[in-house]
């Protein structure tokens, strides 16, 4: 019989990867073919490959640009990817390919990209964060962190002056950065415009009055790129130095755009998250939390949440510490099954965010697997739902961080601070489900 596929020439257990390639590893279930047949469709759908021989193709053209699937088992394969097989510059492209129609075909039951390690030639295209993990000392004027965010809560339904007044009292109440949640944009209740001015106006007003730097994370995530600049540009004028984008939403040439904008302003990004779980959260099928995080470094934010361990959201504790050492680490080595070894080169280290689910009660857990030094953490529920109200949560907060920088314990030092004794009384070292 005639040959009419030709999935078979994208395998070569021989092959050794070159430095310019770029490395992708996946997880793969296929449904009753051999392992070489469904690696061999991974590699071909993702590269120059289709379902049928092309006689009139140019070969010689064509070999160049095979991907190549040089290692797996019948759960995991490597996959190179020559480097001509992508724009530079360009994340959207790249993902078209290694997370592009693969994840469509009949013959996988399931596909995870779990990383793809790339190449110093590919990154050189790419700045990174215009502060990284730097922010806490150019922005916040801090020898070390915590960074602290509280975001305002419930996600909806203050008006413009509410969430600003909030804003101010949680300024004064120690906390760095106040921060709107992930669907709170432009609504009739709150708009955007307004937010911005007055969370301006509380911001001016709690540095005068506690001579600390206070700053927010403001939400532009928006309908199209024009509206998209134009936000990120009011954000700017009204002195703030931070803003806040939906990265996994607004998708990653928005996330470009505002990388781009971000460095003419001189301003650092607070990434948000919301919708990876829809296809990070399953260790089979999707794509990986920690993967998207190294794409969002590359392109420049300066801070990406990434769960806690101790909170709310999803997510094993190995991923996440696996996540944390990358975004702060210029090189990391590779973890089976979890993360490949990746060199960053010029690319800054950024800011981990611990968030969701957080109260005082819980953070020495947090600290003790995180540190305290380079990292965000964000608490909403957990300062605003404290008996006192907003400003006195948020000194509990800040009561916590104090006690373990000095190594008390929570119980002790809320003896002598009714804040966090409060605090501890309410919520103990619940952690949320």
């Amino acid at each position: 019989m005639r040959k009419i596929d030709w999935y078979d020439e994208f395998v070569n257990r021989n092959y050794r990867p070159k430095k310019r390639e770029i490395v992708a590893l996946f997880r793969y279930g296929a449904t009753g073919i051999s392992s070489k047949e469904a690696v061999g469709r991974i590699a071909s759908e993702s590269s120059v490959g289709t379902w049928t021989t092309l006689p009139g193709m140019p070969v010689k053209q064509i070999n160049k640009l095979k991907a190549i699937a040089f290692w797996y088992n019948k759960e995991f394969a490597k996959i190179a990817y020559p480097l001509e097989l992508w724009e530079r510059g360009s994340i959207p492209q790249l993902m078209t390919g290694i997370a592009g129609n693969i994840f469509g075909m009949k013959a996988l039951k399931n596909l995870r990209l779990i990383d793809a390690s790339l190449p110093r030639e590919y990154l050189k295209e790419f700045k990174g964060a215009v502060y990284g993990k730097e922010a806490i000392k150019k922005i916040f004027k801090k020898r070390k962190g915590p960074i602290t965010a509280t975001v305002i809560k419930p996600k909806l339904g203050y008006t413009a002056e509410q969430h600003a007044k909030l804003a101010y009292e949680i300024y004064l109440g120690g906390i760095d950065c106040v921060k709107d949640d992930e669907n709170l944009t432009d609504l009739k209740f709150n708009r955007f415009n307004k937010r911005v001015e007055l969370v301006a106006k509380a911001r001016d007003k709690a540095e005068k009055e506690t001579k600390e730097i206070k700053d927010a994370f403001i939400n532009v995530t928006a309908p199209n790129l024009k509206e998209l600049e134009r936000r990120i540009r009011l954000v700017h004028d009204f002195g703030f130095r931070y803003f806040m984008i939906d990265v996994v939403i607004s998708g990653f040439t928005a996330v470009q755009t505002a990388a781009e904008l971000a460095k003419d302003y001189k301003m650092a990004i607070h990434a948000h998250r919301a919708m990876h779980a829809a296809f990070t959260r399953s260790n089979k099928h999707g794509i990986s939390m920690l993967f998207l995080a190294k794409l969002f470094r590359i392109i420049g934010v300066d801070n990406i949440h990434i769960g806690t361990i101790v909170g709310k959201m999803a997510g094993s504790e190995n991923e996440i510490i696996a996540m944390k050492e990358m975004l702060l680490s210029k090189k990391v080595k590779g973890i089976p099954k979890l993360r490949l070894e990746q060199n960053f080169y010029h690319i800054r280290p950024i800011l981990p965010v611990a968030s969701g689910g957080l109260h005082p009660g819980i953070l020495p857990v947090l600290f003790d697997a995180f540190g305290t030094t380079d990292i965000a953490i964000q608490v909403g529920g957990g300062v605003l739902g404290h008996p006192q109200g907003a400003e006195a949560g948020a000194k509990a907060v800040c009561q916590a961080i104090e006690a373990y920088h000095r190594g008390i314990k929570l119980e002790e030092y809320a003896k002598k601070h009714k804040e966090l004794r409060e605090a501890l009384e309410k919520w103990g070292t619940l952690r949320p489900m």
